[in-house]
Order: structure tokens, then C-alpha cells, then sequence
């Protein structure tokens, strides 16, 4: 790179020692792909060293820029980025690669990793959730900038692969950004024309550059190896502020080897020891070196440890001046980094009273959402083109296609990238929350695995709760979801019983600091419950609590229920009553919450002696045998709904009072005798 002042021999050492710490790594694991690292190395190291502003001394600087490897198999190349530049990841830990504890897992992993921005590795999910991140970038930039201080100005980096560009989410992404004008997302596509089956002819011949111009992206190509061509379109790249830019950089696969380069072999296998010798001799690399990393490559890489400091210094300068100019917004930035909004909650929710009538849960989600949105400035979200149906469009805080500083996002009928902008917005210090029908939560379980993976604080508001959606028919009644949704691991599902119940679950979901949460809401208006009669709805923050009981606290059989169908279990309780029988009403809206509590609480709520216990929930049974036990029974559904009135579905598929009633006294009846 001549005219860039850079010595061409030392160019290619450190590009080859990419290359190399990335194979030996591999190799020693016995396990994982290196023909991206090999490929993508000297588009990595031109952006790593010319272009990316990160500080490896403190990887949390909040102007830095965001690097997603979305193809996150090729993780090698970013540990080996992440050694040689200096962050916390020494070079035990790349021998260590993929190995048990290790800190070099095999797909990049938020939280584990110093310097790894996001969870990758099911592809198109870096991609998608780099949108969220520039949504986020922009937003902030809005708020927090002046025209004397401009705080935040970092980018969106991203390397990409074809299988990225396959999957479905990816044209979601880069529909929406294109629409939205998101100028800080620079993603550089490695175009090695190989996949896992062979050629890329085999499945993916459309143009790529037509299909992201027709998406409004800036599009460039390059050839990969051309060191001053790929730092050319990077450049730019970073000056064309209003449309999202894609590099187009033609690569190839394990770059290097004599005999698997351009081909699938090296897509996912260790290259094997005689063809990392001859890759090794092919690239002028000493064969008796394992982990070798030359002490000038070392040096020219360890630049960034001090330039990243210079700019850190330079940023908290510039913070100090603005601190004082506008120590309002420096307060503000406080609250942000330490997502410390929980006074804001404390007079900003509603109450509702019985007297109120019937609300839809769904009804009262929106009330929570209007009333506390415009305190919490980081509260940000919409719905998949549902805004008016699950209540997530809050007309006091604008709407960002239209204004940076709003803060309603139309997602369209796109749930799936709904969910990992979500993530992407959670990364970036906002509280994200994002709206559609419970049944399409399936178009978005992998974005919420990753959330709930990453630890993010992710709000789903899924409505339509049940077969109460009616005429719509089974297409559009969630049967199995709630039973899916509490399946993965560190997402809280509530699905409250009232709109009480809704502004507790909503209070447990904004402080959650431990992952996802996400609210099960009712269509149909349901009765307020009436705290003077019954226990008063902050049972909720215990997951499941008494709710009626017996008048000595020793009932003949529990009774359990969730969201709408809790209120047949009263309806049960008060004629038991009238006839003697003592039971119990348990409110359950949360698994997670209520497994968390104390074996003591959870005995006392489901005293182990007592074994008629009856649950009721409009959906799949699975999972419900742990709160019944083996001789307990459910009221569910194990087949897909129908078309017909909501009150009629409730009727035919046996959620009525008579039924609950008569399910009751067959139990009471089976455990006397």
C-alpha cells in the first residue's frame, strides 16, 4: 500500500498470521472452519488496523465502533484479531479454542469473550442485529449530541458471508435499513462463492448487488486481496451517511492452501497436518512453529492499544466539557449506562378498579406502555405492523422514519427481524420492546434464543393469547407457543390474569436485568380483580401466589390458572364455596419467577399433601405436571383451534364454568375414595 505509506512485506506477515493462528487453532481443536479466516484475513486486517475506532484496554467505550462477524463460524479470525490487538483473550485461550470453559468458544459468544459485540453463528442473526445497533446509534446520536459536542459518531462493521445473504432474515434486514437510511452500517460481504454442499451455483445465483441497490444499500465491489481497493471502498463507504453500505469483496475460501482452497473441504474440517504444512510452505510460514506470531506483527497489531487509548482520552475529554455544558444530559447519560429507571416506575403506573369493566390485558399493556414511555427516554419499540391490534404504538414519542429522535419503529411484516433488532437495540444500552400476535412468535424464536442467551433485557408483547381470538380461526391461535416459549432457557414468560396483574408484569419485565421477558396478553376484555375480596395483584412479582383460599388455609383441592382462564377458577372457587367445599385459587402467570422462590413459599402455595389440584389454561398441557403432580388434572387443548366466535370456541372446548365445576367435584370425589 504505497501511497498509504505501509510496508507491503509487513502487510502480508500479519495477514498471514491471521491466517495461520486461525489454522494451527483449528487444528489443535480438531474442529471448526477455516476457510473464512483464511479467505477473509486481509479484508479483516485493512479494517482492523485502518478503519475500526475501539479501545482494547476497555472494550465498553461507548463511542467505539461495532464489529459483527455474523458469519460466526469463521470465529477464529476474530479471536485472532482480538489476540493481536490486545484485548483480554491470550494466546492459552486460542490454543484453547472450542475447548470446555474456554474463552474461545466456537461461535462468537456476547458476555464470554472481551470484544465480541454480539452472540453469532446461526447466520443472518449479526447481520439483523447490526440494524437494531444503528437504529440504536442513531437514536443516541440525536438525543446526546450537540453541535459543539458530537459524543457519538461510531459505525457498524460488519462481515458477512453468503449464507448470511441466504437466509430469510437477511432480506428482512436490509429491507428495513435500506428504508430506514441507516448510513453507519458498513458490511462487508465475503464472497467466496462456497458453501457447505459446494458452489454456491448450486442454490444462490441472484445478483446481490441489484437486489441491495433495489433495498437502497450503497453498493461497491472489490477484490478482496487488493489492499488499497478495500480500504478505498471502506472509505467511501463511511461517506455515504444515507444509505446502509455493502462491500462486495471477493474472496477465497481457505486463501492459501495448495489443495482445498475454493473448495467446501475447508468450509467446516480442520485443513489436516500435511495440508497445513503445505499451506504453510505455500505461504513462506515456518512449519515447525505452531501459534507463531512474529514479534514485528506483534508490535504493528499491539498499535492499537495506545491509538484506542488516545481516543478513549480524547472522548472523555470532550464528555468532561460536555458534562459541564449541559450537566442535565450528562445526568441523563448516567441513567442510561446504568439503566437506573426504576424511580420512574414508582408514580407512573396505572391502577385499575373494578368498576373499570372488562379490559383486555392487551388493553392495559398500552396504558403502561403510554404512561411510561415518555420518562424512560431508552424505551424504544413498535410492533410487525400490529400496532393498533397489541396496543405498542405510543403517539407522545414520534416515530424514527421520520425523526431520529422518535422513537416508534414500524417494523412491518417482518417478525423475525423484529426480534433480533430488539437484540441489537438491547446491546446498545436501550430498552427495547416489540409487539405481534403470540401464534408469530414462531417467525421469531430464534431472535428471542439469542436474546435470552445474551442476557439482554428484551420485552415481547405477544396479544391474541389464545382460542379468544376467535373467528380467525387456527392459523391464528396459539396452542403450543406458551409451552414453547417457557422451554427456553433465562426467557421469563408472564401471562398475567388482569390488567393489575399486566402493570406488575410490565414493573418485573423493566427490571429485569437477567434477560428477556415476555408478556402473554388476552384479546378479549377480561373483569378487574377485586384486590378488597382477593390477594392484591403484587402476588405477581412471586410468579404464582394465593389468590383466594379456604377459610382455615386447608383446602380440599387447588385450583390453578393463567391469564383469561384464571377467572373460571374463581368463578369455581365462589360456588365450592357456597356448597362447603373449601379450595384454593393459585394465580400462576410465571414459571420462572415462581421455580426461583424458595421451597418453602412454593410448598406453601402447593402443599405437597394436598394431591387434587386442578389447572386451567387454553393451551398445550406440557410442562403443567410439575405444578400438578401426577395425580392432578388440567383443563387444555391438545389440538388446533377453530373457526368460530371466541365465546363459543371457550364453550366447545370445555373452558366454561360448568365444566371447571364439574372437573372439580370428579376429582374431589376420585381422591375420597
Amino acid at each position: 500500500m504505497g501511497k498509504r505509506g505501509r510496508n507491503s512485506k509487513l502487510d502480508e506477515l500479519c495477514i498471514n498470521t491471521i491466517r495461520m493462528l486461525s489454522v494451527d487453532a483449528i487444528e489443535a481443536a480438531n474442529s471448526g472452519h477455516p476457510g473464512m479466516p483464511m479467505g477473509a484475513a486481509a479484508v479483516a486486517y485493512i479494517l482492523w488496523t485502518k478503519f475500526l475506532r475501539h479501545n482494547p484496554s476497555n472494550p465498553q467505550w461507548p463511542n467505539r465502533d461495532r464489529f459483527i462477524l455474523s458469519a460466526g463460524h469463521g470465529s477464529m479470525l476474530l479471536y485472532s484479531l482480538l489476540h493481536l490487538t490486545g484485548y483480554d483473550l491470550s494466546l492459552e485461550e486460542i490454543k484453547n479454542f472450542r475447548q470446555w470453559e474456554s474463552l474461545t468458544p466456537g461461535h462468537p459468544e456476547y458476555g464470554r469473550t472481551s470484544g465480541v459485540e454480539t452472540t453469532t453463528g446461526p447466520l443472518g442473526q449479526g447481520f439483523a442485529t447490526g440494524v437494531g445497533m444503528a437504529i440504536a446509534a442513531e437514536y443516541l446520536a440525536h438525543y446526546f449530541n450537540r453541535p459543539d459536542f458530537n459524543l457519538l459518531t461510531y459505525n457498524i462493521y460488519g462481515l458477512v458471508s453468503d449464507g448470511d445473504l441466504m437466509e430469510g432474515l437477511s432480506y428482512e434486514a436490509a429491507s428495513i435499513a435500506g428504508h430506514l437510511n441507516l448510513g453507519r452500517i458498513i458490511y462487508l460481504y465475503l464472497d467466496n462463492k462456497i458453501s457447505i454442499e459446494g458452489s454456491t451455483e448450486l442454490t444462490f445465483t441472484e445478483d446481490v448487488k441489484l437486489r441491495f441497490e433495489a433495498q437502497k444499500w450503497h453498493v461497491q465491489k472489490v477484490d478482496g486481496y487488493q489492499l488499497e481497493d478495500i480500504a478505498r471502498t471502506i472509505e467511501e463507504a463511511k461517506e455515504e451517511r444515507n444509505k446502509p453500505s455493502l462491500i462486495i469483496a471477493r474472496t477465497h475460501i481457505a486463501y492459501g492452501s495448495p489443495n482445498k482452497q475454493d473448495t467446501a473441504d475447508a468450509h467446516g474440517a480442520p485443513l489436516g497436518e500435511e495440508e497445513v504444512r503445505l499451506t504453510k510452505e505455500n505461504l513462506g510460514w515456518p512449519e515447525d512453529k505452531p501459534f507463531y506470531i512474529p514479534e514485528t506483527v506483534l508490535s504493528e497489531f499491539r498499535k492499537a492499544e495506545e491509538k484506542g487509548k488516545a481516543l478513549e482520552a480524547e472522548w472523555n475529554s470532550v464528555f468532561s466539557k460536555y458534562s459541564k455544558e449541559y450537566p442535565e444530559m450528562a445526568k441523563l447519560w448516567g441513567q442510561m449506562m446504568g439503566c437506573s429507571f426504576s424511580d420512574v416506575l414508582k408514580d407512573s403506573l396505572p391502577e385499575f378498579l373494578p368498576e373499570d369493566g372488562l379490559i383486555a390485558t392487551r388493553q392495559a399493556s398500552g396504558k403502561v406502555l403510554t404512561s411510561i414511555a415518555p420518562k424512560i427516554f431508552t424505551l424504544i419499540g413498535g410492533s410487525a405492523d400490529l400496532g393498533s391490534s397489541v396496543k405498542t404504538y405510543i403517539p407522545s414519542i414520534g416515530e424514527f422514519h421520520e425523526d431520529r429522535g422518535g422513537r416508534n419503529i414500524h417494523f412491518g411484516v417482518r417478525e423475525h427481524v423484529m426480534g433480533a433488532i430488539l437484540n441489537g437495540l438491547a446491546l446498545s444500552n436501550m430498552i427495547p420492546y416489540g409487539g405481534t400476535f403470540l401464534v408469530f412468535s414462531d417467525y421469531m424464536l430464534p431472535a428471542i434464543r439469542m436474546a435470552a442467551m445474551m442476557g439482554l433485557k428484551v420485552i415481547y408483547v405477544f396479544s391474541h393469547d389464545s382460542i379468544g381470538v376467535g373467528e380467525d380461526g387456527p392459523t391464528h391461535q396459539p396452542i403450543e407457543q406458551i409451552a414453547v416459549l417457557r422451554t427456553i432457557p433465562n426467557l421469563t414468560v408472564i401471562r398475567p390474569a388482569d390488567a393489575n396483574e399486566t402493570v406488575h408484569a410490565w414493573k418485573i419485565a423493566l427490571e429485569n436485568t437477567t434477560g428477556p421477558t415476555a408478556l402473554i396478553l388476552s384479546r378479549q376484555g377480561l373483569p378487574v380483580i377485586d384486590s378488597k375480596r382477593y390477594a392484591d395483584a403484587s402476588g405477581l412479582t412471586r410468579g404464582g401466589y394465593i389468590l383466594a383460599d379456604a377459610k382455615d388455609g386447608s383446602p380440599e383441592i387447588i385450583l390453578i390458572g393463567t391469564g383469561s382462564e384464571l377467572h373460571l377458577a374463581i368463578e369455581t372457587y365462589e360456588k365450592l364455596k357456597k356448597e362447603g367445599i373449601a379450595s384454593r385459587v393459585v394465580s400462576l402467570p410465571s414459571w420462572e419467577i415462581f421455580n426461583k422462590q424458595s421451597k418453602e413459599y412454593r410448598d406453601h402455595v402447593f402443599p405437597p399433601a394436598i394431591k387434587a389440584r386442578l389447572a386451567i389454561e387454553a393451551g398445550s398441557p406440557l410442562g403443567w405436571r410439575s405444578f400438578i403432580g401426577l395425580e392432578g388434572e388440567i383443563i387444555s387443548i391438545d389440538s388446533f383451534g377453530k373457526s368460530a366466535p371466541g365465546k363459543v370456541l371457550f364453550e366447545k372446548f370445555g373452558f366454561t364454568i360448568q365444566n371447571v365445576l364439574k372437573r372439580a367435584k370428579e376429582m374431589l370425589k376420585k381422591h375420597d375414595n
